[in-house]
């Protein structure tokens, strides 16, 4: 079945994977009131959900964006300073779900993911710049960085996300999903055309409202307390992501 979770539903599960949102960074600072409605009332709707089926969640929400610009890896408990629209309304569903724990007594757990990439991620999406970039150099056509290109991002692999959600599970609390290392725009261009066998230079053009100039996400938490490590170094995650879209 599949739910608009801006409108109430129910579900029969013991785990809800919340991984539903809008997480287009330009549509959130355009468009906030819709921003707003999918992933705070949204995962509103969610909890309700869940609470009626006696569910537990795991939800998915941003460490790059709930953190804004940093000095170095962000912990958990460094101070949140959104600098989006989107990272708003994803701290606002974090608190949603902290306080269903507290007055409900649940269990919900929140995961901060790094910039997620890999096989199968829709090019149409600004927050998938990996698939962006590699259909973009499988087509040979020109690729687009914003601003100067040295704004840096944590980029895990799928594979590696698939397990934290997994380990999540029954666990409860907040826990950075990355890899510790920031890799900026520019270099993610070379190591993508490294992995494609070539392709053009990219161009610079203006830089977007609300995107953070350094995000990167301490993974330490975890690793203590879910088990979880990142396996996938980025030139193999992105090898495995290009020979995907040779099939």
């Amino acid at each position: 079945e599949v739910h608009d979770i801006r409108q109430p539903f129910s579900v029969e599960a013991d785990v809800v994977f919340h991984l539903a949102a809008q997480a287009d960074v330009g549509t959130s600072m355009e468009r906030p009131a819709f921003d707003a409605e999918v992933n705070v009332v949204g995962t509103v709707n969610t909890l309700e959900a869940a609470r009626a089926a006696g569910a537990e969640i795991v939800f998915s929400s941003t460490g790059g964006a709930i953190y804004g610009d940093v000095e170095g890896p962000a912990t958990e408990d460094d101070p949140r300073r959104p600098v989006s629209a989107y990272g708003i309304a994803k701290l606002a569903a974090e608190a949603y779900l902290e306080g269903w724990n507290r007055i409900h007594g649940s269990g919900h757990t929140v995961l901060r993911f790094a910039n997620v990439f890999g096989p199968r991620q829709s090019a149409s999406l600004e927050g998938g710049v990996v698939s962006i970039f590699m259909e973009r150099l499988q087509r040979d056509d020109e690729t687009l960085v914003f601003g100067d290109g040295e704004q840096t991002r944590d980029y895990v692999y799928v594979g590696d996300i698939v397990r934290a959600v997994l380990a999540a599970v029954g666990r409860g609390g907040v826990h950075n999903v990355g890899t510790g290392v920031e890799t900026s725009v520019n270099e993610l261009h070379r190591l993508c055309a490294a992995a494609a066998g070539g392709g053009q230079q990219p161009r610079h053009v203006e830089p977007r409202a609300g995107d953070a100039r350094r995000s990167v996400l301490d993974p330490s938490r975890a690793g203590r307390e879910l088990g979880w490590r990142p396996e996938t170094a980025l030139d193999e995650g992105l090898r495995l992501t290009w020979d995907s879209l040779q099939h």
